[in-house]
């Protein structure tokens, strides 16, 4: 009789197998004495399409939606029978217990789970729960094994969270794609339960931009002299000159007053000083690390968590990166010493920077009552090769291995020196800081951002006392303008994804969500902005994420409820509250499909209503045959193609998401062979559709032209392109 250890991937299965002595090869698995260690490649498993719960649903029309199974059903993977065989093979009688060691989180929990559902296991199970994957942790992890039922929570959740999404997905995708059709925009508009309020937050801040009218304000800078030196301070304006944020908007005003005192002497009001003192930043969770990544080095989202999984899996270097935690448990400072010695041992040229430590020093970062299912990402306790990372490994183990040090440094003391002076009954006002002990701060180059517009950089303040004169020896009049929020990058995507209540404008709803309520997970909210990325809801230029038109359009078309980010962190909300075994599966699922059915009759009900669907697509005509033409993507970027491909290949470069300058003239274009009469023009069929030039895909007329009406299939209206 064997145990059989059921792990993610191949990688993983290998680090467990060679720690457990399951070193002989067979098909599929590795074996060892009473042990058996087989792998998946991720989820071997996928939800069965709407067709195969009735042929209804094999075309997408409005009238068969929603699709709501009556009974769920899983299906393998093509790709993925012959590794589901092996492992179906090997449930069978040898197997006494069944070891789940995929990823320890809520998708590793589904991924292990769905696979024993469907193939009918009802024996022991126990759960490896892993945060490192070096031979000590696994070790560690091989001696206190959970039993199974402790994580079947994770499985209810993870099954709450596939099937929401495939009712999103699968529903109300269909359903838009046919509403737009109506109105002439091709291809599929896809709607997902995180994608869509997702990209209404990049469509929001893109819009508030577009819409900011700067408005003018003016700062009066004065250099005041006393005995001791000179320093630099504001004018702090009275609020009859004043906005809100306490900006001088007279600007009149600012000027008489810079003549008015220039050559006067004042006096020194108030010196307040205050000894600070800051704590060193905790270690990172993958949303912070991700944030962090961007900002200094211009990481993408995916990338960052690629390498991350990297320094993992491959270089054992960090611990599991698909945290929300920047936690750790007090068991941990134990091992601090080790973990320092490692870093040391690692990278001889960080023993500098490891001398400087007390690894008996305590912090804010041990915390029992604040670690979930994942403690924060930290280096491991064994030595790693730094010299075999590539550069976006050896930066993100960098600053992984600097936020862990910077635990073990003292905090960053200075003074804060506030100055305010009095100038013919004027004030200014003056900050300085003065460093006791920079502390923890000496370990990185830049621990924050730059200082803000209306922030100038603290400066150093010359000694002086209250009661002392001052002397206006300069006045500076500076015209400043607001600025509008900046744009998306990444980065700071995922803060706003992660915070998504704070994006909430109702006041009894953000009541109910908890602070920690956000869009997706940590493991899930790169991969959401690839897929916006990809499907071409989202461009990326240089490092900020701007919305198309086609995002926009499907924003502007979607009701509230399918793109309020509210809607969707109440839904991760209560995922997490299954999770956490605090609320039950099947509620959870009624829930999602009572407000799937109102949301297609309320679509049903405007579309009828209102005799169309999205916006009237904004038409491009092709330079060669005067078809409307679409923004595609191809291997080197977006270009726009003609909708009449293959018969005609007009194509034109994209400029900022609209069709630029043709390259050729157009006068020397021709009408491609084929090209049907009316391409373009109404469907004399249905009178509602555009006519639009396809090719056959399969038959005995695979590859030839015809053209049919855009609100297929509902109007069938159909001829044969011209020939030669």
């Amino acid at each position: 009789m064997t145990s059989l250890f059921l792990c993610e991937k191949p990688s993983q299965a290998r680090d467990i197998a060679r720690v457990l002595g399951a070193t002989r090869q067979a098909d599929g698995c590795l074996r060892g004495d009473g042990v058996v260690v087989t792998w998946c490649f991720g989820h071997l498993l996928e939800m069965a399409p709407p067709e195969h719960y009735g042929e209804q649903f094999k075309r997408w029309t409005a009238e068969a939606l929603p699709v709501v199974p009556g009974q769920w059903h899983m299906t393998v993977k093509k790709e993925a029978r012959k590794q589901f065989k092996v492992i179906s093979a090997l449930l069978g009688k040898e197997c006494a217990e069944v070891v789940i060691a995929t990823d320890a989180d809520r998708e590793g929990e589904t991924i292990a789970r769905e696979i024993l559902d469907l193939c009918g296991w009802r024996g022991r199970t126990r759960r490896l729960w892993l945060s490192a994957l070096n031979e000590a942790s696994i070790r560690k992890a091989l001696g206190s094994m959970r039993p199974g039922e402790s994580t079947e929570a994770l499985y209810r959740a993870g099954l709450g969270r596939s099937r929401a999404d495939w009712l999103v997905g699968m529903n109300l995708t269909r359903l838009y794609t046919v509403i737009g059709r109506h109105s002439g925009h091709d291809g599929v508009l896809s709607v997902g339960r995180v994608q869509t309020p997702t990209l209404r937050l990049v469509v929001d801040r893109d819009q508030e931009i577009e819409t900011f009218r700067p408005q003018p304000y003016w700062r009066l800078v004065a250099t005041l002299g006393v005995r001791n030196g000179r320093f630099q301070a504001l004018w702090v304006p009275p609020e009859d000159v004043a906005d809100a944020e306490g900006r001088c908007i007279n600007e009149q005003a600012a000027r008489r007053l810079a003549q008015r005192l220039a050559g006067l002497t004042g006096t020194i009001r108030s010196v307040d000083t205050q000894r600070l003192r800051e704590a060193a930043p905790l270690p990172y969770d993958l949303g912070t690390l991700q944030q962090e990544a961007d900002r200094l080095f211009g990481m993408g989202a995916q990338k960052v968590l690629d390498t991350a999984q990297s320094l993992y899996e491959t270089h054992k270097a960090i611990t599991y990166p698909r945290t929300d935690c920047p936690y750790l448990p007090l068991s941990m400072h134990g091992e601090a010493s080790a973990v320092l010695d490692a870093l040391v041992r690692s990278d001889s040229a960080f023993q500098g920077l490891v001398a400087r430590t007390d690894a008996a020093q305590g912090s804010r970062v041990w915390d029992d009552a604040r670690i979930t299912a994942h403690h924060a990402i930290i280096p491991t306790a064994e030595p790693c090769n730094v010299s075999s990372m590539n550069q976006d490994e050896a930066r993100i183990y960098d600053l992984v291995r600097r936020r862990y040090v910077a635990q073990f440094y003292p905090q960053h003391e200075y003074d804060k020196t506030i100055v305010v002076a009095t100038v013919d009954g004027e004030a200014f006002r003056a900050t300085g800081r003065r460093v006791i002990e920079p502390g923890w701060k000496a370990l990185f180059h830049n621990p924050g951002g730059e200082p803000g517009d209306d922030e100038p950089q603290d400066q150093a303040l010359p000694a002086m006392s209250r009661g002392e004169d001052v002397a206006l020896e300069q006045v500076e009049v500076q015209t400043k303008h607001t600025k509008p929020p900046p744009g998306f990058t990444e980065g700071t995507l995922i803060a706003a994804m992660k915070h998504a209540a704070k994006h909430v404008r109702d006041p009894e709803l953000r009541k109910v969500l908890r602070d920690s309520a956000g869009l997706g997970t940590e493991a899930t909210r790169a991969g959401i902005i690839k897929t916006l990325l990809e499907r071409g809801f989202l461009e990326k230029r240089k490092k900020q994420l701007t919305s198309t038109e086609r995002g926009r359009a499907l924003i502007a078309i979607v009701p509230e409820p399918v793109k309020d980010p509210a809607t969707t962190a109440l839904w991760e909300q209560a995922l997490d509250d299954i999770a956490q075994g605090r609320m039950q599966l099947a509620p959870f699922l009624e829930r999602q499909i009572q407000w799937l059915h109102a949301m297609v009759e309320q679509a049903r009900a405007e579309v009828g209503q209102a005799g169309a669907g999205l916006p009237a697509a904004e038409t491009h005509p092709c330079p060669d045959c005067n078809r409307p033409m679409r923004r595609r993507r191809g291997s080197s970027g977006y270009f726009w193609g003609c909708t009449g491909y293959p018969g005609c290949r007009g194509t034109l470069p994209d400029a900022r998401g609209k069709p630029g300058k043709p390259r050729t003239s157009p006068g020397k274009a021709r009408v491609p062979a084929g090209s049907p009469t009316g391409a373009g023009q109404a469907c004399p069929g249905c009178g509602k559709g555009v006519q639009v030039q396809r090719s056959m895909n399969k038959g005995k007329n695979q590859g030839r032209a015809f053209i049919g009406c855009s609100r297929f299939p509902e109007c069938k209206h159909f001829q044969w392109a011209r020939e030669g």
